[in-house]
């Protein structure tokens, strides 16, 4: 696959491109309720505030990253590498990017960066993602649960 993706670190300037990232991952859950448009543009602008604010304050030292596709960005990649791990705090493309192989593409990154570096790869998962299934099909296992998320790993070492 040709793909001319690049990285940018994030700024405060990129604010309002997170935020419908953000809420374009959110849009078939809130489908299912009976709030008005504006009640949901409340609380998902409340949410991602405090999921942004959350992974500034709990992980300080990761990286921020727009997915850029020909220049242009496509969605929101932040990774934090640890001494014997590499979290994967979150992955999100905007929808008309979702399905074209550049998650997969970047997730096989990560997995080659891993294993070069003899390192296990984690990420929460929400039950009901999508993307649960790449994960799996990646070589992910579940590890844990917590309300609605599991713990995923990877590990090279089981590969």
């Amino acid at each position: 696959m040709d793909l001319n993706l690049s990285f940018r670190p994030i700024t405060a300037t990129d604010k309002e491109f997170l935020y419908t990232v953000y809420a374009s991952t959110r849009t078939e859950e809130l489908a299912q309720t009976d709030w008005s448009d504006q009640e949901k543009e409340t609380f998902l602008r409340q949410q991602f505030n405090a999921q942004h604010q959350f992974y500034m304050d709990q992980f300080a030292a990761a990286s921020f990253a727009l997915i850029m596709l020909d220049a242009k960005p496509v969605g929101r990649l932040y990774v934090d590498r640890r001494p014997e791990e590499i979290r994967l705090i979150d992955i999100a493309l905007l929808p008309s990017y979702r399905n074209r192989g550049i998650g997969t593409h970047l997730l096989k990154d990560l997995l080659n960066e891993a294993a070069e570096s003899r390192k296990t790869i984690t990420i929460h998962v929400e039950k009901f993602n999508p993307a649960l299934q790449l994960y799996q099909r990646l070589g992910f296992r579940i590890i844990d649960e917590s309300g609605v998320y599991y713990l995923m790993e990877w590990s090279a070492e089981e590969k």
